[in-house]
C-alpha cells in the first residue's frame, strides 16, 4: 500500500479556483481546540483513508488544500485498492473509504460485524480509460465484444495475438497490463465486459498502482491497459486513449461523454465511504468532508476530474445534512 502525506505543492493550484467562505461556517460549527485568527473554532485531529488507486488522487486534493486552512488537522490517502480499502475501513482502521465501486454484500457484511456504520457519497464521475502505446496505428477503437475477447476468462494463454481479437488487426504479440483483483476499477471492467465481476484472464501484469501500467504501456508498442479517466489525462503525451464501441458507434472517453452516459459502458461514478460514527466524533473528519462535498467542482475540475451534475451534489449535499 502507499501511503501519501500532503503538504502545499498542489493547494496553490487549486486556491485560486476555490470560493472558502461558504466552508469557513461549517468548519466553525464543527471546529474544537484552539480560536483561529478569524475567530473560529480551529480543527485539529487525524483522518486516515485508503482505498481505491483512481480515486485517492481526488481525495488527496481536497485533503491538501483542507490541511493548509486546518493546520492542526493530518490526513494520510492510502491506494491499496478498492477492496484493501474496505478491509480497512469495515475494520475501524480508517475513517474514510476511496471506491470505484460500490460497497460489496461481503463487505457489508463485515462492516455491520464490526459495528461499523457507513454513509456512501459520490464525489466523481470517470471514465474508465483503454489505453494503447503511442506508436499502435491499428487500435483506435475497440467494442465491447473485442475487449471481452481480449479479457475474457477463456483468453488466459490462448488469446495472444492481436490478429486473434481482430483479423484486420497485425500478427503481433499482446502485452497487458490492468489493475490487480483488489481495484474496484478490476471489478467495474470485468463486470461489465466480461459479464461477471472478477471474471478476467489471468495472464496478464497487474498492480493497483496505476503508475506501474502507465509505464508498462507507454514502455511496449503492442501493450494494453486500462485505469481511470485522470491517469489517462495526466499520462496523454505517452500513450492513446482508444474509442469504445458499446453498441452505437465509437465514443471517446471525455467528461462530457462520461456525464451523458454516451461512453458506454464505461462511465461510472466514484465513492468515498464515511464512518457514521467518526462523523459525529472527530470534527476534523465532519469538517473535511462536509468542505469536499461543498467545493467538488471546483477540486475536481482542478485536479482533473469529472465534476458531479447537480443532481449528483444535492443528494450528497442532503445526504451530509441528514448525519448531522
Amino acid at each position: 500500500m502507499k501511503i501519501q502525506r500532503f503538504g502545499v505543492s498542489a493547494a496553490f493550484v487549486l486556491a485560486g479556483a476555490l470560493a472558502l467562505s461558504a466552508c469557513g461556517g461549517q468548519q466553525a460549527e464543527s471546529g474544537s481546540g484552539s480560536t483561529g485568527a478569524d475567530g473560529a473554532a480551529a480543527l485539529s485531529g487525524s483522518i486516515a483513508s485508503d482505498g481505491s488507486s483512481t480515486v485517492g488522487p481526488l481525495t488527496s486534493a481536497a485533503a491538501e488544500l483542507f490541511m493548509t486552512d486546518n493546520t492542526g488537522v493530518q490526513i494520510t490517502v492510502g491506494t491499496s485498492g478498492t477492496g484493501g480499502g474496505f478491509k480497512k475501513f469495515c475494520a475501524g482502521q480508517t475513517q474514510l473509504s476511496n471506491a470505484s465501486r460500490p460497497i460489496k454484500d461481503e463487505e457489508k457484511a463485515a462492516c455491520e460485524a464490526a459495528g461499523i456504520e457507513y454513509q456512501e457519497l459520490i464525489v466523481a464521475n470517470d471514465a474508465l480509460t483503454v489505453v494503447v502505446n503511442k506508436e499502435n496505428t491499428f487500435v483506435k477503437c475497440l467494442t465491447v465484444p473485442e475487449l471481452n475477447t481480449l479479457w475474457g476468462p477463456e483468453a488466459t494463454g490462448k488469446i495472444t495475438k492481436w490478429n486473434q481479437v481482430n483479423p484486420a488487426f497485425p500478427a503481433e504479440d499482446i502485452k497487458l497490463y490492468g489493475p490487480g483483483t483488489d481495484s474496484g476499477t478490476f471489478d467495474y471492467f470485468t463486470d461489465v465486459i466480461n459479464g461477471e465481476e472478477g471474471a478476467s484472464r489471468t495472464d496478464y501484469e497487474p498492480s493497483e498502482d496505476d503508475n506501474v501500467i502507465v509505464q508498462g504501456v507507454s514502455g511496449d508498442k503492442n501493450a494494453l491497459g486500462y485505469f481511470g479517466f485522470t491517469f489517462y489525462e495526466e499520462n496523454a503525451d505517452a500513450l492513446t486513449a482508444v474509442q469504445v464501441d458499446g453498441g452505437k458507434g465509437c465514443v471517446s472517453p471525455s467528461s462530457d461523454t462520461a456525464r451523458d452516459a454516451t461512453y458506454t459502458p464505461l462511465s461510472r461514478p466514484l465513492y468515498v465511504y464515511v464512518d457514521k460514527k467518526a462523523f459525529a466524533s472527530n470534527p476534523a473528519l465532519k469538517g473535511f468532508v462536509n468542505y469536499f462535498i461543498e467545493n467538488e467542482t471546483a477540486i475536481a475540475e482542478a485536479a482533473k476530474f469529472i465534476p458531479l451534475s447537480d443532481e449528483q451534489k444535492k443528494t450528497a449535499q442532503d445526504e451530509l445534512a441528514a448525519l448531522g
